[in-house]
C-alpha cells in the first residue's frame, strides 16, 4: 500500500472549487490503484488574512513541509488590492516557494487538437504546440534588494543571480529536454543587463559540458515574446529567469485557449513540491460553478509524477482529461458555443473517464 499526504491550500476565490475537484480525482486514483492518499486543508492568502493571520501562517508552512505534496488553489482578492498595504495575499506565494525550497517552476503548455481554434491565434499556427517552460523561481528581481527613498519619489528593485542559481535551473531544463524532444531554448536580456550576461555565459557552459546532445538556442526576451506567437510549435523546453518567465508563461497561456487549462509544478531538489493552476482566484465567478478545474486537476497529475514518482497514474489522469475535453464536456471558457458544463460536472467526467 502506497501512502501519501497532501496539504491542500484552497486560498481565495475559485481556489476552493478547483482544489476540491483535484482532490476528488486524486482520491479516485488512489481507490483505483490501491494507494492511500490523505488530505488536510490550511489557510493561505486572503483567507488567512481574514482570519487574522499573515498571508502565509507559520502553521500552514509547517504543514506543507510535513506533506508529500502541496496543492494550492489561488490567492488574491480585490479586498486586499491596496498597493501600499503592508501585507498582500500574493506574498504567500513567495513565502511558500522560498520556504519549501522550490526553485524551479515547470509550466507545460500543450494545445489539444480539439482546441486549436479556442485561442486568439490562427489554428494552423498553434496546432501541435507542446512547450515546457522552466522558470527560475526563488531568485531574480522578485527576491533581490529593493526599497523606496527620497520621500517615496524613488524606488529600486535589483535583479540578482549567482552562478549556482543559473546552473541548477539549467540542469532541470536540460534533463527535461533530454526526456522530451531534445531542444532547449534559453531566454535572457544579455544585450542590456549584466545579470543576463552572467546567465548566458553560465547556461552555455552547462549545456556544452553536460548536454552536448541537445539542440540549443538562445533568444533575447523581447524576441522570444514575438517568436512565441509566430512559431510556437518550434519550441520544446524554454528556460529563463523569474520575471521573464512570469511574463512569458502568461503570454503562452493564450496559445492553449484558456488559463483554466494550464497546470504548474514548483519543485526543488528535495522536500514537497507545490502544485497550482496558473490562473488566478477569479473572485467574480467564485461560488457559481463556472470555474474550469482542468488546470488544478492537471496540477494534481504533476504532483503524482514529480513528488510521488507515479508516472503511470499521472498519465492516466492526463489521458482522462484529454478524453473529457474531446467529448465536448467543457466549462464556459472553452465551450466554443456548446452548452457549457459546470466545475463539478467536469470533475465528475474526469473521474468517470478514469474508471473507463
Amino acid at each position: 500500500m502506497t501512502t501519501a499526504h497532501f496539504a491542500v491550500l484552497p486560498g481565495d476565490g475559485i481556489g476552493s472549487e478547483v482544489t476540491a475537484q483535484a482532490q476528488r480525482v486524486l482520491e479516485a486514483v488512489g481507490e483505483r490503484s490501491g494507494y492511500h492518499f490523505s488530505f488536510s486543508s490550511h489557510l493561505v492568502g486572503g483567507a488567512a488574512m481574514r482570519a487574522g493571520f499573515d498571508p502565509l501562517p507559520e502553521a500552514t508552512l509547517a504543514a506543507c513541509r510535513d506533506a508529500d505534496a502541496v496543492l494550492l488553489g489561488a490567492v488574491g482578492h480585490p479586498d486586499f488590492d491596496d498597493p501600499d498595504a503592508p501585507q498582500r495575499p500574493e506574498q504567500a506565494l513567495l513565502g511558500l516557494r522560498a520556504g519549501l525550497g522550490c526553485f524551479a517552476n515547470l509550466r507545460p503548455v500543450r494545445v489539444l487538437p480539439e482546441l486549436n481554434d479556442a485561442g486568439p491565434l490562427k489554428p494552423e499556427l498553434v496546432a501541435g504546440t507542446d512547450i515546457l517552460f522552466v522558470r527560475e523561481l526563488t531568485g531574480g528581481i522578485y527576491f533581490g534588494e529593493h526599497g523606496i527613498g527620497d520621500g517615496g519619489r524613488r524606488a529600486h528593485s535589483t535583479m540578482m543571480y549567482s552562478e549556482h542559481e543559473v546552473e541548477r535551473i539549467v540542469r532541470i531544463a536540460g534533463d527535461a529536454a533530454r526526456s522530451r524532444r531534445g531542444r532547449l531554448t534559453s531566454v535572457d536580456k544579455a544585450n542590456v543587463l549584466e545579470v543576463s550576461r552572467l546567465w548566458r555565459r553560465v547556461a552555455a557552459q552547462v549545456v556544452a559540458e553536460e548536454y552536448p546532445d541537445l539542440e540549443y538556442e538562445v533568444l533575447l526576451v523581447d524576441a522570444m515574446a514575438m517568436h512565441l506567437l509566430s512559431r510556437p510549435g518550434s519550441f520544446d523546453v524554454v528556460v529563463t529567469g523569474n520575471m521573464f518567465g512570469d511574463i512569458l508563461t502568461d503570454e503562452a497561456s493564450m496559445l492553449a485557449g484558456s488559463l483554466g487549462l494550464l497546470p504548474s509544478a514548483s519543485v526543488g531538489l528535495d522536500g514537497p513540491g507545490l502544485y497550482e493552476p496558473v490562473h488566478g482566484s477569479a473572485p467574480d465567478i467564485a461560488g457559481s460553478d463556472l470555474a474550469n478545474p482542468v488546470a488544478a486537476i492537471l496540477s494534481a497529475a504533476m504532483a503524482l509524477r514529480h513528488s510521488l514518482g507515479l508516472d503511470a497514474e499521472a498519465g492516466s489522469v492526463e489521458a482522462a482529461v484529454d478524453r473529457v475535453i474531446a467529448s465536448g464536456i467543457r466549462t464556459a471558457d472553452i465551450a466554443q458555443g456548446a452548452i457549457p458544463s459546470g466545475t463539478t460536472a467536469v470533475g465528475d467526467a474526469v473521474i468517470a473517464a478514469l474508471a473507463g
